[in-house]
């Protein structure tokens, strides 16, 4: 059974820690401090480079670029206080 349920609520620990007690040099904080527009602009960058990938037919580069994708995913939800519970609520709708 995958583990990515525990692995993104870690991560999602990670980010809000990194907002709440920022560390220097730490790219999430880079982030934070540039605001909503770099979040968003990164998103739009990786949903691209995903595409391209999948293009491409990568699969190694693929998977690389669906981390960095849900990574930013992550950010953006911390940023909006939206959690993987609400998502995962959602699509539970969804069915």
């Amino acid at each position: 059974m995958s583990q990515i349920g525990t692995n993104l609520d870690e991560l999602y620990e990670v980010i809000v820690g990194r907002r709440e007690n920022p560390v220097e040099g730490s790219y999430t904080n880079y982030l934070f401090d540039k605001g909503l527009d770099k979040i968003l602009k990164k998103m739009g960058e990786e949903t691209t480079e995903v595409v391209i990938a999948a293009k491409n037919g990568s699969h190694g580069e693929i998977v690389y670029e669906m981390a960095d994708l849900l990574y930013h995913l992550s950010v953006l939800m911390v940023a909006q206080g939206i959690t993987w519970q609400e998502l995962d609520d959602e699509l539970k709708r969804r069915r």
